[in-house]
């Protein structure tokens, strides 16, 4: 079977091409993955972090939470109202006047969702310090995105939506980031109305959160966080009484399903 490295680049023949790290039932009907639109409100303003081998209080610590805030965390089954996230009606808080942070670990990869772009690409060389991967995609409520993957400290791309040309950038993406947008694919939503007649390929948003999910392998279903069962199997913990839950999630190399992942060490942190 071919590699995530093998698949074409995109090509405006195809306004329907396929999402190689994505199975049904991963993504929403605008391309987004998911796991993470069930988390957010309706009209996000969000971030998204990753980060390979460090832990998920670790992550908020280096992203600025206060240990004092950590808690694990439960999410409850439905949002109360359309302003608010999964997280932030986990910890109680009043649309608009704090953010929430999530974070969990599924195999090598923990990632931190922050439902109100609290933290940001400034934050994803501190990530990614002492020889670790890390990658940051952001979402406004208007629309932009951009992504920060950093190696060791250093930054090794920056990429904001509007001048991405994936036909164009892809060989100089580094080797992780290229097969991070390989896996995440296109769908019809990505091919926007050229900018200007030079413009071959315009990718949507939602793009990024995609290829930020599929950087960390992070794949999960619909309704995943109405799963909320204790999984009752020891793990490492990063606190006494941290929580873990069965899953539904796969972690895949190249295009091939994987074996079912734990997401473990849930925290949650208002900061």
């Amino acid at each position: 079977m071919p590699s995530v490295e093998d698949t074409p680049a995109p090509s405006e023949a195809s306004l329907a091409m396929s999402t190689p790290g994505f199975l049904p039932n991963t993504l929403d009907s605008q391309g987004s993955p998911i796991w993470l639109s069930e988390l957010a409100s309706e009209e996000p303003n969000h971030t998204l972090h990753v980060v390979h081998d460090l832990e998920p209080a670790q992550a908020l610590e280096v992203l600025g939470a206060n240990p004092r805030s950590f808690q694990p965390c439960e999410l409850p089954g439905a949002k109360p109202d359309r302003w608010s996230s999964l997280p932030g009606a986990a910890l109680g808080i009043e649309p608009g006047t704090s953010a929430a942070l999530l974070a969990g670990r599924i195999g090598a990869w923990t990632f931190v969702y922050d439902d109100s772009g609290f933290a940001g690409h400034d934050d994803t060389t501190s990530l990614s310090a002492n020889g670790r991967a890390a990658a940051t995609s952001m979402y406004s409520i208007n629309a932009d995105a951009s992504l920060t993957y950093a190696v060791d400290g250093t930054v090794l791309a920056w990429i904001n939506v509007d001048d991405l040309n994936l036909k164009k950038d892809l060989p100089g993406m580094p080797d992780a980031l290229r097969a991070a947008f390989r896996a995440a694919g296109t769908v019809e939503h990505d091919y926007l109305e050229r900018a200007n007649p030079t413009t071959t390929y315009v990718c949507a948003p939602f793009a990024l959160l995609r290829a930020c999910s599929a950087l960390s392998k992070t794949y999960i279903e619909s309704r995943y966080w109405s799963h909320r069962s204790v999984d009752p199997e020891p793990a490492h913990h990063c606190s006494t009484d941290s929580l873990q839950r069965s899953v539904r999630a796969e972690t895949r190399g190249s295009l091939e399903r994987g074996r079912p992942a734990r997401t473990r060490d849930l925290f949650s942190a208002r900061v």
